[in-house]
């Protein structure tokens, strides 16, 4: 089958970015699809996660203002489709523009689309007034129905959107590694860009209740910075950047993971937390708030994890305070992890997909 993913860039080292590396190899490599990748501006794509070398990339110029940017846009990408004729299109596009797709593109073959985020990520935009995202979220609602099928990774993404063809497959597993966790390191871990919604403003006044109690445990922060370098200057301004250190992404961050002893995330929303399922899967135990939506539907809280109210401080740093201070228990959550975390191997994932893209194709020519 021949499939072509859209999409806006696969040079980045965010979560959507590593999610489509390992689907879209899986298929290529074990189910034998044909898989095309269109992106924006990639012309010599340098992705950051490895793609297998039998993954095609495509890439057109977008630039200017509005109109000439969404001109070249749907321009593009029916040249692409034509010249491709893919069997199967799946859109990965949180914005507002890849729901335009199934009107620009017409009904000569499915169309999916993929989406990587809760809603709540269009609401956190501080720049943006709340009229405009509400009235963005209700045109999203409306032409999300066009779509053959609409993919959300939680059951909470599931309650975000009212068409009868949405439908739940969660993200798949970027490794699960033989060995496990057996760090004596006194570090807790953190993964994540530099952004408002990743609420490490949160995590790094957690850090400071946490650090009080426990200040030979440091955290380290693996993410792309901001320009302003706002949390570093805020770990300088609470007083604690000794005890907290900022690394850029790394590709191998499971090597990390096996480094440390917790896993933390403090994230305003979610679409799904593929950073937690990384962390499980090298047997750490996690401590996250309860955001929309993902870690709820990860996290056994008490078995394999602990689950705090969203943006509750306090509660995130007792919920580090209690592994930190008992190390069976910590230990225990982490090997319990390792096992339930199994649920989200590629094999059981993409095997999802691969039902749900022949199912299409075959109701299409039915």
């Amino acid at each position: 089958m021949k499939l072509l993913y859209i999409t806006n860039g696969i040079n980045g080292a965010g979560g959507l970015e590593r999610v489509l590396s390992i689907k879209a190899s899986y298929l290529a490599e074990v189910l034998g699809y044909e898989v095309h990748i269109l992106s924006l501006n990639e012309p010599k794509p340098k992705p950051f996660y490895p793609f297998s070398p039998k993954v095609s990339f495509h890439s057109i110029a977008v630039a200017g203002n509005a109109l000439h940017y969404l001109y070249a846009y749907q321009k593009g990408i029916k040249q692409t489709v034509k010249k491709l004729q893919p069997e199967v299109i799946s859109v990965c596009d949180d914005g507002l523009k890849g729901f335009y797709l199934p009107l620009l593109l017409g009904k000569k073959r499915p169309i999916l689309y993929e989406r990587h985020a809760s809603v709540q990520l269009n609401f956190s935009n501080r720049d943006v007034g709340k009229w405009k995202q509400k009235l963005t979220h209700k045109l999203m609602q409306r032409l999300a129905k066009n779509f053959d099928a609409f993919v959300v990774l939680t059951k909470g993404n599931l309650k975000e959107w009212t068409g009868k063809n949405v439908k739940i497959i969660a993200n798949p597993l970027s490794f699960y590694p033989v060995t496990t966790t057996i760090s004596e390191n006194k570090r807790v871990i953190a993964v994540g860009s530099h952004s408002f919604n990743k609420g490490y403003d949160l995590l790094l006044q957690a850090w400071k209740l946490v650090f009080a109690e426990f200040p030979d445990w440091k955290l380290y922060i693996y993410g792309k910075f901001d320009n302003e370098k706002t949390y570093i200057k805020l770990a300088e301004k609470l007083e604690i950047k000794n005890q907290v250190y900022f690394s850029q992404p790394v590709a191998q961050i499971a090597d990390e993971y096996l480094k440390s002893n917790i896993m933390v995330l403090s994230s305003r929303s979610e679409g799904f937390g593929m950073v937690l399922i990384e962390a499980m899967a090298c047997g750490l135990p996690c401590v996250s708030f309860d955001c929309p939506h993902g870690p709820a539907d990860i996290i056994k809280d008490g078995e394999d994890g602990i689950l705090v109210k969203n943006g509750d401080i306090q509660g995130l740093a007792d919920g580090l305070i209690k592994l930190i201070s008992d190390e069976n228990l910590r230990k225990k959550m982490g090997a319990t992890a390792k096992t339930n975390v199994q649920r989200f191997l590629p094999e059981t994932i993409l095997k999802q997909w691969d039902t749900l893209f022949k199912n299409l194709v075959k109701q299409r020519s039915s």
